[in-house]
């Protein structure tokens, strides 16, 4: 029998795998320069530093606006105290209230903070449900093609100057209100005492507040897309899934989830309100007093400051208005601290999910 003989190969040897080393990045030459001196560290910390310090920078410009605005404010504190922004002066002359009277040095913020927060209230109830209404239609019904210049020019009314505003209200808006807005309003709702036109001029806390409303509509509505759109886009197919109609799902997929956040872009929008100056200086009428009738005319705590300060007859004049402008200031801080803090609580850790 033939002997049968199995060669033995011997085993494949693998090709030893040949290691890859990774690019290695380019130094500047910024950073030769440095590391050719030593003293990288030195410039890394002195960068941070520089960092920091322009960071505080922000808190020591707020510092010093409060502290003089306190420091120049002390004699009206010192003469009135609290009761500045309460007290009702009664002239003995008269029997009637004397608000505001820089020749005998008696002043009360009272028709000032009345006046803003009266104007600022018309401008919410007016523009808030515009702003929303609009930033719905932009987030979820608007057609595409049209989305872009309609966003555009929506936001390009936060860029028009105040003064601008002002102009046109005096030339357009204060004309249509004295020949047609304030007879019709005193002929359907004078009964209320809330328009009865003892004020021919066209010029009041209503005009006041329809310009202000066209002032903050692109403020609130841009913030509020921006929360609207922070909403996951699977929360409005859940909602859909379930049989709901289109504004089923806006109202209780959308709205709902997203209501923390409006109400911050709302707030937000009456700290802009209340800190605006010259297109209220000149259609609030400038008068310092309080009436129920909301065409009557009035004045502001921004306006009597923009108004008087460069004028004021005294010292006591002149730290009155000081107080009004810390009572302001403190006003503006608190209002946008709280509508930050809303929007924060809706928009945290949302970018993520935003479809």
């Amino acid at each position: 029998m033939p002997e049968i003989r199995i060669s033995q190969q011997p085993p494949a040897v693998e090709p030893e795998a040949t290691s890859v080393q990774a690019p290695v990045a380019e130094v500047s030459e910024v950073r030769k320069y440095l590391l050719s001196l030593g003293n990288s560290a030195i410039a890394d910390r002195g960068f941070q530093w520089l960092m920091t310090l322009c960071a505080l920078s922000i808190f020591f410009i707020v510092f010093l606006i409060a502290w003089q605005l306190v420091a120049r404010s002390q004699m009206s504190w010192h003469a009135f105290g609290m009761k500045f922004f309460y007290q009702i002066p009664i002239d003995p002359y008269t029997n009637l209230p004397n608000f505001w009277d820089p020749v005998n040095n008696q002043f009360s913020a009272l028709p000032f903070l009345y006046g803003t927060l009266l104007s600022s209230l018309i401008a919410l109830a007016i523009s808030v449900p515009m702003a929303i209404g609009l930033a719905i239609f932009l987030t979820e019904m608007c057609p595409r093609r049209i989305r872009g210049p309609l966003s555009f020019l929506s936001e390009l009314l936060a860029a028009i100057p105040s003064v601008i505003y002002g102009l046109w209200a005096v030339f357009v808006l204060v004309p249509i209100m004295r020949a047609h807005v304030n007879p019709l309003l005193e002929q359907y709702f004078g009964w209320t005492g809330l328009f009865t036109d003892s004020n021919p001029t066209g010029l009041g806390f209503t005009t006041a507040g329809i310009i202000l409303a066209v002032m903050i509509l692109p403020i609130i509505s841009s913030l509020t897309r921006d929360v609207m759109s922070a909403v996951p886009h699977s929360q409005r197919e859940a909602v859909l899934a379930l049989g709901a109609t289109r504004w089923e799902m806006i109202r209780t997929g959308v709205l709902r989830n997203a209501r923390i956040g409006i109400v911050g872009a709302i707030i937000l929008g009456l700290g802009r309100a209340l800190g605006e100056t010259m297109a209220v200086a000149m259609v609030i009428g400038n008068s310092p007093e309080i009436h129920r009738s909301l065409l009557s005319n009035g004045s502001s705590m921004a306006a009597v400051i923009a108004n008087e300060y460069a004028e004021a007859v005294g010292d006591m004049h002149l730290s009155a208005l000081t107080e009004i402008g810390l009572a302001l200031f403190v006003v503006t801080i608190i209002v946008n601290a709280l509508a930050r803090l809303l929007m924060w609580a809706v928009t945290r850790g949302t970018p993520s999910q935003v479809h």
